[in-house]
């Protein structure tokens, strides 16, 4: 085969597989703006093309959904809780990475693994204790029992993340900012987290992202809806007995889905950074 010919057909087969899992990846998100934005006798004629608009486009969803419902109380519920959560996370993990990253020998590996491995129990396996310890903290049926329980699924992992980075480290610029006066904590102040902001960065999007789209902990410890996150509001509120506003459904997973979708675009340089900044250790 000649080699232009050969080269020719391997630049046409890249660019098939790229496009086909650009649409395979698209495609739910497309299908929630079209069913978003149709007339109910648009979505629920048989005879309609499901795949673009049969009649003109709406707005009648979205108008439901902030005059009708609680779904602005949802969207403000799920802000607070991942800012919380976010706080909390980094507060706890950036000195616990750092602190197991500089330990000597096998220890802070070893007990970053362990650390690691909490991540790795299911959900469901400990709503059961933590429902105990919301009821005798008196939190039940409130947002703010979720604050104290998404850091025990977020620490842990973004602690491993923050170990991995901070071994990438030198620490010659920590025993330099040592020299010159600074103690151990201003040195990791001044001088290790400016150079950390792609794991800081990846660690608020991945803790903001996880809080937002966690179910079992909400389900489990929510039921007033005044209280509830966007993830339960919707999955909940709108689904009546075996009614579901599709329309509605789709246009709150649309709205939720928008600010995540535009953050990790907006640093994706930077959260691939902190991703794979520790992968040489």
């Amino acid at each position: 085969m000649p080699r232009p010919l050969a080269a020719a057909i391997r630049e046409v087969s890249f660019y098939s597989a790229v496009l086909f899992f650009v649409v395979i990846a698209a495609f739910p998100f497309y299908w929630m703006v079209i069913t978003a934005f149709k007339t109910n006798s648009d979505l629920y004629t048989l005879t309609n093309i499901p795949f673009w608009f049969n009649e003109a486009p709406t707005l009648a969803h979205i108008k439901y959904l902030f005059t009708q419902t609680l779904f602005a109380r949802w969207l403000l519920n799920s802000l607070i809780i991942g800012v919380c959560v976010v706080a909390i996370t980094l507060v706890t993990a950036l000195p616990a990475g750092y602190s197991l990253a500089r330990m000597t020998g096998r220890s802070g590996e070893t007990l970053g693994i362990g650390i690691f491995m909490t991540y790795l129990v299911p959900p469901t396996l400990l709503f059961l204790p933590l429902s105990r310890v919301i009821s005798m903290l008196g939190l039940q049926d409130s947002m703010w029992s979720l604050v104290l329980v998404y850091p025990t699924f977020t620490i842990p992992f973004c602690t491993w993340l923050l170990m991995g980075f901070f071994k990438a480290v030198p620490r010659e610029i920590e025993e330099a900012a040592v020299v010159d006066g600074c103690s151990i904590l201003g040195a990791f102040i001044k001088m290790v987290l400016p150079v950390s902001v792609p794991a800081i960065l990846t660690v608020v999007i991945f803790t903001f992202t996880l809080t937002l789209q966690e179910f079992v902990y909400a389900l489990t410890f929510i039921s007033s809806s005044a209280q509830k996150t966007i993830t339960l509001g919707v999955a909940t509120d709108l689904v009546r007995g075996d009614i579901y506003f599709w329309g509605e459904l789709m246009a709150g997973a649309l709205i939720a889905a928008i600010p995540v979708a535009i953050a990790y675009n907006l640093f994706l340089d930077r959260f691939i950074a902190g991703i794979t900044g520790g992968a040489v250790k």
